[in-house]
C-alpha cells in the first residue's frame, strides 16, 4: 500500500489459536494487514487457513490472543467492552455466507435489526421512522421493493443475500466485511451479488472481502492472501481453484 494512501484499518501481528480438547491449533500466527478508505480488498487462501477468523478479528467479533487492530486510528481491543459493541454495530458491517436472517421477521424487520441494537428506547421510537425509510431505500436498490413483507424462507439465495448486504448498511458502516458472499449462490446469483459489491464500491463503501474463488477477487482492488497464519501478497496456485490473473477490474 502506498504511504500516502488514508488508512481505515491496520491490524498487526494477530495471533489467534483455538482449543480442540487438549491440542491448541493456531490459526493465525502474526498476520498483518491494512485497508485504505474506499478500497476493495480481496483475501484469498485455502479452506480452513483461517480466512473467517481473520475476518472476525478485524471486524471485533473475536479478540485476537496477541496483536492489535485499529480503525480510523483507534484501537478496537483496548476500549472497554460498550465501546466496541458500538465500533461493531455501528461502523463495521458484515455480510456472511449463510445469510444469518431471523426467519420469525420480514425483510424489512430483518434489516431494521441493527438499528434496534444499541439504541435506547427511547432513541429507537425517535429514530425509528427514518430508519424505516432508509431500510425501503436500501431494499428498494437492492430489487427487493415487493418483497418487504415476505419471510426469509420465501426467498432465493440470491434474495436473501441481498437483504443480509442491506441489512448490514443500514447504520452506514464505515467498513464492510463480506465472508464468501457468493459461496452458498448458483453462479447468476453470485454475479449479481457481486455486481451489487462492486457498485457499493464505487460509491466510497471500503470493503474487505473473503473468497477462494480467484475470479471472484479479481474484482477486487488488491488481492492478499493467507497461508500458515499470515498476509502475504504472493500468490502460490495451490491455494486458490486457479491462479489470480488480474486483481484490478479498472
Amino acid at each position: 500500500m502506498p504511504a500516502d494512501r488514508d488508512v481505515l484499518l491496520s491490524a498487526r501481528d494477530l495471533h489467534k489459536a483455538y482449543q480442540l480438547g487438549r491440542v491448541d491449533v493456531s490459526v493465525l500466527r502474526g498476520a498483518s494487514l491494512e485497508v485504505g478508505r474506499g478500497e476493495f480488498l480481496a483475501v484469498m487462501g485455502r479452506s480452513g487457513s483461517g480466512k473467517s477468523t481473520l475476518l472476525h478479528v478485524i471486524g471485533a467479533l473475536d479478540p485476537p490472543d496477541r496483536g492489535s487492530v485499529t480503525l480510523d486510528g483507534q484501537d478496537v481491543f483496548r476500549m472497554p467492552p460498550r465501546g466496541r459493541e458500538r465500533i461493531r454495530n455501528r461502523d463495521i458491517g458484515f455480510v456472511f455466507q449463510f445469510y444469518h436472517l431471523l426467519p420469525e421477521l420480514n425483510l424489512l424487520e430483518n434489516v431494521l435489526v441493527p438499528g434496534m441494537v444499541g439504541r435506547s428506547l427511547t432513541a429507537w421510537v425517535r429514530q425509528r421512522r427514518g430508519l424505516r425509510r432508509k431500510a425501503i431505500e436500501l431494499l428498494e436498490k437492492l430489487g427487493l421493493e415487493h418483497r418487504l413483507q415476505h419471510r426469509p424462507r420465501e426467498l432465493s439465495g440470491g434474495e436473501r443475500q441481498r437483504v443480509a448486504i442491506a441489512r448490514a448498511l443500514l447504520n452506514e458502516p464505515r467498513l464492510l466485511l463480506a465472508d464468501e458472499p457468493t459461496g452458498n449462490l448458483d453462479r447468476a446469483s453470485g454475479k449479481a451479488i457481486l455486481d451489487h459489491l462492486v457498485e457499493l464500491n464505487d460509491g466510497g463503501q471500503t470493503i474487505v472481502m473473503v473468497t477462494h474463488d480467484a475470479d471472484v477477487a479479481a474484482l477486487a482492488h488488491r488481492c492478499v492472501h493467507l497461508k500458515e497464519g499470515q498476509v502475504t501478497s504472493r500468490h502460490d496456485p495451490r491455494d486458490a481453484e486457479r491462479p489470480v490473473q488480474s486483481v484490478s477490474r479498472r
